[in-house]
């Protein structure tokens, strides 16, 4: 019995049946055992590789298979619910494709889909771009909260960006509601605005742009898979020496997020003397959480303005440095690192820099000045470095865990410089530990010149000197190595 009237306009007085049922998956790519989508196939079984059109633009319940034979229409029986408008897109505009699946007793299992061109007809992009581009976007985005009713290696969207008001439209078309809900409503009335002929042209342009940023973040919710707790210690293990109880902290940090699979409510702030690796624990936590991050200077940002971005009244607005962040990162999930929290001041007199933050590290949404709307900050995870905790405001230091980072002792300096800093150093410079010997004695006297300075970067120099002066001597002097005493350390280094 057929579901459609394939002949002309469906007759209103017989409503299309919808045959297919969505399934709600946060898989990130699609397999036979995980698809896109299962076609009936109780009447035949469809070839590995099939090609045709999804059809009745009204109720997308059906595919049509080209065939040998002629067309063969099917019933769709179950779509991943974040696909469901792009698969309703793909058969209002007739776009032909190749779907690549498996005859399973389930149906036919629709794991690729790929735009081709048929006789006369063109495709919609080079080489499929945008179809890829919104299947791996799709598939990189959470399944909705609420459900809808209505073997190739070039398979990539060629890290397409969305620029043009076409692209544009396309994809809120087809993105549907795997947007929040607000943003969907915001692109949907800045489209109306660069679409206008009632606005002036620099209105439509500011319009453009907010939409194409905004687009091209994925935004995801506040889920969070689990983390190896072994494999984060060995990744600290790694990047830091010692500090057992600031490693600890970090740990029970992500024991919390295994446990709720959400970010901690309260971001940290790693306060200590300049040099004791403040900043590279907020990188190796990003590193452990695979996020993507950004670092913002407090020292360098002098107005609010240059975090909130700019009224789009003007003619050279533009988003803050937050949104460029999101931007950048091309996702809403990223860990924010912010240096030199005691350093923010408030500069031209408009307001402390430092409590434009308070709303982003609340997690309640963060409002650009440019972009005209609430962005999510649900996946922001903040990490805040401060050499004087006394210089932060009460208001911010409430909204962090504070982590305390001590200075290194001798002992731990001693460690650092021979296992760490001086092996690094020689790797980068292709020396073999051989060729540059660094005794007890000249050891202790290295530690001893900078017994006053706080952190490990004078060691790390002082390393890098060290190596420089070894190469030339091998190099230049012929030498099979070099030997440093104190005596040599010290005219060294001075």
């Amino acid at each position: 019995m057929p579901v459609y009237d394939f002949k002309s306009t469906p007759d209103p007085k017989k409503p299309a049946k919808i045959t297919y049922t969505t399934f709600r998956s946060n898989e990130s790519s699609s397999s036979p055992e995980h698809p896109i989508l299962v076609i009936d196939n109780t009447q035949k079984e469809w070839d590995s590789v099939s090609f045709g059109i999804f059809t009745n633009p009204n109720k997308q319940t059906a595919f049509e298979f080209q065939t040998d034979h002629g067309t063969v229409s099917a019933d769709i029986l179950k779509i991943d619910s974040r696909f469901v408008s792009l698969l309703k897109w793909l058969g209002e505009n007739r776009i032909n494709v190749r779907l690549s699946g498996k005859n399973l007793e389930t149906g036919y299992s629709v794991y690729k889909i790929r735009e081709i061109a048929f006789g006369s007809s063109t495709k919609l992009s080079a080489e499929d771009g945008f179809l890829q581009y919104m299947i791996e976007r799709l598939f990189a985005s959470s399944a909705p909260s609420e459900e809808m009713e209505d073997d190739d290696k070039d398979e990539n969207g060629d890290e397409m960006k969305i620029t043009s008001l076409q692209s544009i439209t396309d994809f809120l078309t087809c993105a549907g509601r795997t947007l929040p809900e607000n943003i969907r409503l915001w692109a949907r009335r800045n489209l109306a605005v660069a679409r206008s002929h009632e606005v002036t042209q620099e209105e439509r342009r500011h319009a453009q742009r907010a939409l194409s940023i905004m687009m091209n973040i994925q935004w995801k919710n506040n889920y969070f898979e689990s983390i190896d707790p072994q494999e984060a210690r060995r990744i600290l293990d790694e990047e830091l020496y010692g500090m057992e109880q600031v490693k600890q902290r970090i740990i029970e940090t992500i024991i919390q997020i295994n446990r709720t699979h959400t970010l901690p409510a309260y971001g940290i702030l790693l306060v200590g003397p300049a040099g004791t690796g403040k900043s590279q624990i907020a990188y190796a936590v990003a590193r452990i959480l695979k996020l993507p991050w950004t670092t913002l200077d407090m020292s360098s940002i002098n107005d609010p303005e240059q975090l909130t971005g700019s009224s789009r009244v003007y003619s050279n607005a533009k988003p803050g440095i937050i949104m460029e962040a999101f931007s950048i990162a091309g996702e809403s999930n990223l860990v924010f690192i912010i240096n030199e929290l005691d350093k923010a001041s408030s500069g031209k007199g408009n307001g402390n820099p430092a409590d434009v933050l308070l709303t982003l590290l609340d997690n309640l949404g963060f409002t650009d000045n440019y972009m005209e709307c609430m962005i999510p900050t649900v996946g922001v995870y903040p990490i805040a470095t401060a050499n004087d905790k006394s210089m932060i405001s009460a208001p911010l230091m409430s909204r962090f865990a504070v982590i305390e980072i001590p200075d290194y002792t001798p002992e731990e300096k001693k460690i650092i410089f021979s296992q760490f800093a001086l092996p690094k150093v020689l790797k980068r410079m292709s020396l073999r530990e051989e060729e540059c010997v660094i005794t007890p004695q000249a050891l202790d006297a290295i530690i001893e010149k900078y017994k006053d300075t706080t952190g490990i970067r004078d060691l790390e120099q002082a390393a890098e000197h060290v190596a420089a002066h070894a190469l030339y001597q091998i190099e230049v002097n012929h030498l099979d190595r070099f030997v440093y005493g104190k005596e040599q350390v010290i005219d060294v280094l001075g």
